[in-house]
């Protein structure tokens, strides 16, 4: 079976899935679930396309839903690749391929670890599951995230599909296989400031009014602040400077505005409301003539320790015989949509330390016992 799960990575990642496109991913995975007593259904939305598949156990035991992406990142420079990025090709023990470990492996893993389960259950029907498995597979994950998972979990609110544990098959560990789970992501909130200054002749501060002069002593209080100390799980929220725009490109005149894109990784002891309060606070305080345009990218997750987190944890411990840890860092992930359905969600996957990068590749060694993970996880959450 380790043989099946490389070859079905090598297939996913022959397939040039960049964002938003999926490449025939998900046609190749329905094809193998449909056979597996899977009922199959592709859900569009905005150029996007998503697969909710769901197979019903034999009692109303829980629902377990393992969920990614086909989607890719563009490759970089494919001259400073090993290999083109898009022929899966082996060397030295690992496999290269652009989505190797972002995520193509975690499905091939999971699909072939639900192929082992059926024909145990096919063998025994005493093994039958109590309980159903799915499957939310989008092709809008590294892309904006608005009409991928997001309309998934819509679609399953409005028909009271019940979840109760989702295994988000992203890249989490970090020295070995095993090492890290996810079981929570801080959220996202961006902001667009525009600070409304008069422009003018530098000859002639008098007449005008410098936007950057005004706002910088807000932007060192803004970087100053505590915004919060964090939690057992979450460190202290932050805030980060990423793009300052202003001026004409000429030497000799005052700018009219100043534009500052920032961003918040926050936390759950913190909300987007409360963040976006105490900005407008500062800048006030400091008489600044703004405006600003709010994104929410994502809300922060937490899921406590729990049935799910032990079932993998153990899965994990008796594979690889690494003691695995929770943990909260990285960015944000399709979790965040989930979470919103469903009271345990984690991710867990092989190591990130390649990912978005060129000459992105996985450890063969650990594409079996990834699968064998997954199984051993389905066993014990849905064991008759």
């Amino acid at each position: 079976m380790s043989q099946a799960v490389i070859e079905l990575t090598r297939e996913l990642i022959s397939r040039p899935s960049l964002t938003p496109a999926d490449a025939g991913c998900q046609e190749l995975l329905r094809a193998r679930l449909a056979p597996l007593g899977f009922e199959c259904e592709t859900i569009e939305s905005g150029g996007v396309t998503n697969l909710w598949a769901l197979r019903r156990g034999r009692s109303a035991g829980p629902t377990l839903i393992f969920a990614g992406h086909t989607d890719v990142v563009p490759t970089g420079p494919v001259a400073e690749w090993l290999s083109d990025p898009f022929v899966a090709t082996e060397h030295n023990g690992r496999l290269y391929g652009r989505g190797a470990s972002d995520m193509k492996s975690s499905l091939a893993a999971f699909v072939v670890a639900l192929e082992e389960l059926a024909a145990e259950w096919q063998a025994d029907a005493a093994n039958e599951p109590a309980g159903s498995v799915g499957l939310l597979i989008t092709s809008d994950e590294e892309g904006p995230a608005t009409d991928g998972t997001v309309k998934v979990v819509e679609l399953l609110r409005e028909r009271g599909e019940r979840i109760d544990y989702c295994i988000v098959g992203e890249p989490t560990s970090v020295h070995t296989l095993g090492d890290t789970i996810k079981n929570g992501r801080r959220g996202s909130l961006s902001g667009r400031l525009r600070v409304i200054g008069l422009q003018g002749h530098v000859a002639y501060p008098q007449l005008a009014r410098n936007p950057v002069h005004a706002v910088a002593p807000a932007l060192a209080e803004l970087a100053a602040t505590s915004w919060d100390e964090g939690n057992e799980f979450f460190p202290p929220t932050t805030w980060q400077v990423s793009n300052f725009r202003a001026g004409t490109g000429a030497l000799n005149v005052i700018p009219g505005e100043a534009v500052v894109d920032f961003n918040f990784r926050f936390s759950t002891a913190s909300t987007a409301d409360e963040l976006q309060q105490r900005v407008a606070t500062i800048l006030e305080r400091h008489g600044l003539s703004f405006e600003i345009d709010w994104i929410v990218g994502g809300q922060p997750f937490l899921t406590a320790p729990g049935r799910l987190s032990d079932a993998l944890i153990a899965a994990i411990r008796t594979e690889t015989g690494v003691a695995a840890e929770l943990s909260t860092t990285g960015g944000t992930s399709d979790g965040r949509f989930i979470a919103s359905i469903c009271p345990e969600v984690v991710e867990f996957g092989p190591p990130n330390d390649t990912i978005h990068k060129v000459n992105e590749h996985v450890e063969l060694s650990f594409l079996a016992p990834l699968k064998n993970i997954y199984a051993r996880t389905l066993r014990t959450l849905l064991a008759p």
